[in-house]
């Protein structure tokens, strides 16, 4: 006896469903994830009173005055040297990433394997273990308390990662493109800045997106090694917590503060980024 199968509107039906309650569960999952920023976001604009209490304050009148205290803290300076340590240190690891990620793709060379666990290997060093030598070592250079020392330890930090990252989108280049280029008599130079570049543009935005979420985030190396003309912003968010108590509203707009230059970067950046870490996905 043949089985009759429902009718194709029951199937639409129970597919329709299936979608809304997928869709359903999804924004309750993402709500979940999301739920600690906004509460941070909300409390960046109460009263210090009103952010404290217990249970809480649900409903309040917004004020911007939390803000303003945050920018009378002299939290600029902080932005600038954030600024500075951030993008000079990103714009030296994709200088010095490119050409590295290039030769070990493109034109490797022997035990490129054992090269590339080097590079991983330096970030399976705890931080912590290497603080005390690399504090001696500025002391003695007198570059403590300098923002450049932060540009230089950011660099070592990211450098291995970018250069994963890159070879990974070095290997994603077609072949062909590279020997139609060599044809046309092509240096390496020309098919490096020209050909290839051009076709990874997304790979090497989101590495830099990524190191700059590392380098702007970055705390431990910032509070040990600067005290008050290099301190960066996570450095800056450390004075709200003080011995007389925590000023979460004051802290929660200074936070908000801090995040928003990244915010803003990833949201502007979002389509080279998907681009970028999606690249070999799909073949």
């Amino acid at each position: 006896m043949t089985a009759v199968s429902p009718p194709r509107p029951a199937r639409r039906a129970r597919a329709s469903a299936r979608g809304t309650a997928l869709t359903a569960a999804t924004w309750v999952i993402a709500l979940v994830f999301v739920s600690p920023v906004l509460w941070l976001v909300l409390t960046a604009f109460k009263e210090e009173n009103q952010a404290a209490t217990d249970p809480p304050t649900l409903f309040f009148q917004p004020t911007l005055d939390r803000f303003s205290a945050v920018l009378d803290a002299d939290f600029l300076p902080y932005v600038g040297n954030s600024l500075i340590a951030t993008l000079a240190s990103t714009l030296l690891v994709l200088v010095l990433g490119l050409p590295a990620a290039y030769a070990l793709s493109v034109a490797p060379v022997k035990r490129t394997q054992d090269v590339l666990f080097f590079f991983i290997s330096t970030k399976m060093l705890p931080v912590v273990a290497v603080v005390v030598p690399i504090y001696v070592a500025a002391s003695h250079l007198s570059m403590l308390d300098n923002v450049w020392t932060l540009v230089v330890l950011y660099t070592a930090m990211n450098l291995p990662i970018a250069v994963w990252m890159l070879r990974s989108f070095f290997l994603e280049v077609p072949g062909a493109i590279v020997e139609a280029a060599r044809v046309e008599g092509a240096g390496l130079p020309r098919i490096l800045w020209s050909v290839m570049l051009p076709v990874m543009a997304p790979g090497i935005a989101a590495t830099a997106l990524i190191c700059t979420i590392f380098a702007w985030n970055e705390f431990f190396f910032a509070v040990n090694l600067t005290a008050a003309q290099a301190a960066t912003v996570p450095v800056f968010l450390t004075g709200f917590i003080t011995s007389e108590g925590l000023f979460v509203a004051q802290l929660s707009a200074a936070a908000v503060m801090a995040s928003l230059p990244i915010v803003v970067v990833g949201w502007t950046a979002q389509r080279q980024l998907v681009r970028g870490l999606s690249m070999g996905a799909v073949k």
